[in-house]
């Protein structure tokens, strides 16, 4: 994806992994176009375009267009944090100097895909790797590591550390792994560890797998690259946040092994936040907020899981709307119960970048932070600070006759 200067999909909806990354990368992308790829053909030129609303557009040969710029100075900071999605450190000390209040969702994945690429589990039971093909590569890639399960440790813990100096001392809240159970089978030797599952976005994800006993081990060098990032390299700023936890019990368990390998809540100022992208991370909001610091609303993983639509697929895309009334009474839910707790919450979901009026009405809710993919994160900013201005007036004008 790096190489491309767009991506087109026959499948996917908007929030789709394609489409994801590719905003980070900041890659134009179009998915679901069904017949994208039979339509178009090699070395044949093409305007690939994302800045025409809400569906994208391939068009033949190559169009002019104009380009907006803004001037910083002068550009007031609002008062809902704007922060950044991030997956890719190579590109983290250019995006740092975009306005932002720091990394509200730093992707782990993208790390471990590209600089290690070895399943955990392949380097701490490497006897039970049984492809030889994986073998051999483990062993090329670990040329020089007595101790494989090493290898993943500094690995990890370098590419963190780049996201985590490229924004100091400002905040960087990192979601620790949730690949599904058919990505992690892709990285090398994952195959002989991983189950086969029907639907693995709501299957063996998240915090499910981090006490696990078929990747305790595998979460535990997770920790332990948290851990050097944190206490040998001094980046007391990075945060660490927990997805797809399905109850509060799971949440303790979750805590407790964190704290088993030197990653304890409160100690050495470490703050854990909790993806708040299941119902019933909503529905028992104040129990959640009891044992972690904050909530990051993931939007994308909410609404699938509320309106029951697979996010991944083209077919029922229409349906997948984070302003339904019902998203937006759940995500209005949690804010309140997140303030009334006394913590954090953001959101780090698509639905503000490409909605204004999403993003209005989060800012009305008091959400504390939105954190974006680069692209957006100008033209957010911009209209946070003139929506900011809209409530103010209001209520000034309220303070004004009550005296």
């Amino acid at each position: 994806m790096k190489k491309a200067a767009a991506v087109v999909t026959d499948r996917g909806g908007r929030t789709c992994h394609a489409a994801i990354v590719s905003r980070e990368l900041g890659l134009p992308a179009v998915v679901g176009t069904e017949r994208g790829t039979a339509e178009l053909q090699d070395g044949q030129q093409v305007t690939v375009s994302c800045a025409e609303g809400e569906s994208g557009r391939v068009y033949d040969g190559a169009l002019s267009f104009e380009v907006s710029r803004v001037d910083l100075k002068g550009l007031g900071t609002p008062r809902t944090q704007i922060m950044l999605n991030v997956a890719d450190p190579d590109e983290v000390f250019g995006l740092s100097f975009l306005p932002n209040a720091g990394v509200g969702l730093a992707r782990l994945e993208f790390v471990i895909t590209h600089a290690v690429q070895v399943h955990p589990m392949a380097l701490v039971r490497f006897d039970q790797v049984t492809d030889q093909e994986a073998r051999r590569r483990i062993e090329a890639l670990t040329a020089g590591y007595a101790d494989k399960p090493r290898y993943f440790v500094d690995k990890l813990a370098e590419g963190v550390a780049m996201i985590a100096a490229a924004f100091y001392p400002k905040d960087v809240i990192l979601r620790l792994s949730d690949f599904k159970t058919n990505e992690y089978a892709g990285l090398v030797g994952g195959q002989d560890f991983e189950p086969r599952e029907e639907n693995p976005m709501i299957g063996f994800r998240g915090a499910s797998r981090y006490c696990h006993p078929r990747y305790r081990d595998g979460f535990a060098l997770e920790c332990r690259a948290m851990l050097k990032v944190r206490a040998e390299m001094g980046l007391k700023n990075l945060k660490l946040m927990i997805p797809f936890c399905r109850t509060v019990e799971e949440g303790r368990k979750v805590l407790a092994e964190m704290a088993r390998h030197g990653l304890r809540r409160g100690a050495d100022g470490l703050e854990v936040y909790v993806m708040c992208e299941i119902p019933s991370n909503v529905i028992l909001a104040e129990q959640f907020a009891e044992i972690f610091d904050g909530f990051s609303i993931g939007s994308n993983d909410l609404t699938q899981l509320i309106l029951g639509v697979d996010r991944d697929s083209e077919i029922v895309a229409p349906i997948f709307d984070e302003r339904n009334e019902a998203v937006k009474r759940m995500i209005s839910s949690v804010i309140r119960a997140a303030k009334a707790k006394g913590r954090k919450i953001g959101i780090c979901g698509q639905a503000p970048s490409d909605y204004p009026d999403f993003a209005e009405f989060l800012v009305a809710e008091g959400i504390d932070s939105m954190s974006l993919s680069p692209d957006a994160v100008l033209k957010t900013t911009l209209a946070v600070l003139e929506m900011e201005k809209k409530l103010v007036a209001p209520r000034a004008a309220i303070a004004s006759r009550t005296a």
